[in-house]
Parts: structure tokens; C-alpha cells; sequence
């Protein structure tokens, strides 16, 4: 009978693959070359993970920068904003993990992921459908506790997603996340009056 996988190596390996995967991008992602530069081997990976694309995804997913897992956390510990300056301050404080260097150095994997899924869907889009969920959900039940409708917490929810997602995109091609940030705060001071109507 075959030993289950050891839970620690197998982190190990997704913090490793990580970093491999965010200095040499998706492209020409082998397990060959990728097992060797582990100390490992193709057969090795496969076992861990079944297939290369979960392979990624796991790695992503254990990410703790992420700023997705930040603003759970805020909403954990603070609860859930009570009031539209509120739910601007929690915008704004999740907004600003992308600036942590950390994070911003996974972007273009994000981004060349989000290419690849429109590209092979069967392959990454998942991985990105999942991104977006996760945003929406929580937004979803943010906007619902000020008291909005499901429908209309959904709405809210999906724009303010799609545009930050857009947002967070756009310096990728020229560096100037100042403008970026303009940009955001001018979204939420066009949406911002919007939340105050609940119904």
C-alpha cells in the first residue's frame, strides 16, 4: 500500500512552486525542467498534485498575501462595515494590499493566468473563475448586510469587482500605480453615493 503524501513536503513543494512559476511565467511551464529546479522529479509532482494546472492553482491559492484572505480577516476581526463611509474605509484598506511588493510581484503570473483561461479554458479558467467567486461572495454579503436586496448586493458586488480587477490590471503595462490608485478612488467616489439606497 502506497505512503499518503507527506501534508509538509507537499507545502513545501507549493511555496516552491510558487516562486519558480512567478520568476519564469506559465509560457513554457515543463515539469521537467520545473521537477529538476525542485529537486525533484515530473513523476514526483504529479503525484502531489494529479496535474499541472492544479498544480498552480494550489500554489496561488495557499498565497497568505493574498488580499482576498486580508479582507476576510478584517471582516472577521472589525465585522462587516455598517454604513457606506464604513464600507468605503473597508474598500480602500483592502485597495492598499496591493501595493505590498509581495503581492504585486504575483501579479503578472494572475494576469498571465487570466490569458490563459480566455486562451484554454479547460485548463486555467477555473482558476480565475474562482478569484472572481471569491470576490463577489464576499462583497455580496458585505453590500447585504447594509441592508441591500440579493439581487442588488450581487450587482454592487460584480461591479466593483469587475472595475477593480481592470484597475489592479492596468499599471502591469505601465508601472504607474499612482494613477491607478486616483482611478480607484474615483470609482468609489461614483459608487459611493449609491450605496446609500438599499432597497
Amino acid at each position: 500500500m502506497p505512503r499518503p503524501p507527506d501534508p509538509a513536503k507537499r507545502r513545501d513543494l507549493l511555496d516552491r512552486i510558487r516562486e519558480y512559476v512567478m520568476r519564469n511565467g506559465l509560457a513554457d511551464l515543463s515539469l521537467r525542467p520545473l521537477a529538476k529546479a525542485l529537486g525533484t522529479s515530473d513523476r514526483m509532482l504529479l503525484y502531489y498534485f494529479g496535474t499541472k494546472e492544479r498544480m498552480v492553482a494550489e500554489a496561488l491559492d495557499i498565497y497568505e498575501r493574498r488580499p482576498i484572505l486580508h479582507a476576510r480577516e478584517l471582516l472577521e476581526t472589525i465585522g462587516s462595515p455598517t454604513d457606506p463611509a464604513g464600507l468605503r474605509r473597508f474598500m480602500e484598506g483592502t485597495w492598499r494590499r496591493f501595493s505590498d511588493p509581495g503581492v504585486r510581484a504575483t501579479l503578472p503570473l494572475f494576469f498571465e493566468i487570466m490569458s490563459a483561461s480566455v486562451l484554454h479554458p479547460d485548463r486555467y479558467g477555473p482558476v480565475m473563475r474562482d478569484i472572481v467567486t471569491e470576490w463577489t461572495t464576499l462583497l455580496t454579503s458585505v453590500f447585504r448586510d447594509l441592508g441591500m436586496t440579493e439581487e442588488r448586493a450581487r450587482t454592487q458586488a460584480d461591479l466593483l469587482t469587475d472595475a477593480s480587477l481592470g484597475l489592479v490590471i492596468a499599471p502591469l503595462a505601465d508601472g504607474n500605480w499612482d494613477r491607478a490608485d486616483q482611478a480607484f478612488r474615483a470609482l468609489l467616489d461614483a459608487l459611493e453615493p449609491g450605496w446609500h439606497i438599499t432597497t
